[in-house]
């Protein structure tokens, strides 16, 4: 096993808005860090100020690989310490044609909004490395089920095989009322799923509310009316908190969740779900260590 100054980690998801921040971390502490995704480096723009990388950026090895395709990243896991699965989907393809005007709004509701028969968990169904969970090239490819659920599920099989010490895969505090449950309750499967089925593995699941940095404009008035629910749903005492899923949890700042979920990859004592309050603790713990 790695030592602490040479753990070696995976972030599917490296380029995104949250994993190049865990990246970013991951590094500061020395570690050995590998991003998977199918475009490689980040186009900086879309996830920082600035369009030129980071000092950083060089000390993060950009693989690319499906998600969706276990055997186009299962040699890159091969030596990890930890594995982390920091991507999704907040709304189906389907629902973003409505969105986009290329889909009636009353035939793409009704597919996101249905309640009928779904794919079930990819190991009963047999899935395997050399064996896709990426349906076929149709408009309906990216659901709730294959990218937030089953990706991460394959995902953790594919590094508990390796002997992965730990897995990281970051879920959500909640849905919202305007987003079909299926957002959350495949969110809440596959950490049932990995819990079960891997329980050699310290399974960490971060449950972080709307995320946000001035770096993406949009998030900043978006953060404001969530913590404005958050105010609202605290004074009620949460009465409707279930409703209200994320939009009444106070929105962090993304490198404070990125911080916590390096922190928690370094604590052996932290697993299972990690709730917004253990995310601030850890943060805040991370930022201690880093000004000894």
């Amino acid at each position: 096993m790695a030592t602490k100054a040479t753990k070696r980690i995976i972030v599917c998801g490296g380029n995104g808005f949250l994993g190049s921040r865990i990246c970013k971390y991951a590094v500061a502490r020395g570690w050995d860090v590998t991003s998977i995704s199918r475009s490689g480096e980040p186009k900086w723009e879309t996830v920082t100020a600035s369009s030129t990388p980071p000092s950083w950026a060089h000390r993060v090895s950009w693989e690319r690989a499906d998600i969706l395709k276990p055997a186009t990243y299962a040699p890159l896991l091969r030596g990890a310490d930890s594995v982390v699965h920091s991507m999704g989907i907040l709304l189906e393809a389907d629902y973003k044609g409505v969105l986009r005007g290329q889909e009636s709004p009353v035939s793409g509701l009704r597919k996101a909004f249905a309640g009928g028969a779904r794919p079930g968990n990819p190991l009963e169904r047999h899935a395997s490395e050399d064996k896709d969970i990426r349906p076929p090239e149709t408009r309906e490819q990216l659901t709730y089920e294959n990218m937030n659920r089953d990706s991460a599920i394959m995902l953790a099989k594919e590094a508990a095989g390796v002997g992965a010490a730990s897995f990281v895969y970051v879920s959500a505090a909640g849905g919202a009322p305007v987003l079909p449950a299926r957002y959350i309750s495949t969110k809440r499967e596959a950490e049932s799923t990995i819990a079960s089925e891997f329980p050699g593995m310290r399974g960490i699941f971060p449950r972080p509310p709307f995320m946000y940095d001035s770096s993406r404009p949009l998030t900043m008035p978006l953060a404001a009316m969530t913590g404005a629910g958050a105010i609202f749903n605290k004074v009620t005492g949460g009465v409707l908190g279930s409703f209200m899923g994320a939009a009444g949890a106070k929105p962090l700042k993304v490198d404070i969740v990125a911080e916590a979920v390096v922190e928690a990859m370094d604590d052996q004592s932290v697993r299972g779900p990690v709730e917004v309050p253990e995310i601030e603790e850890l943060a805040n713990r991370a930022w201690r260590k880093g000004m000894l």
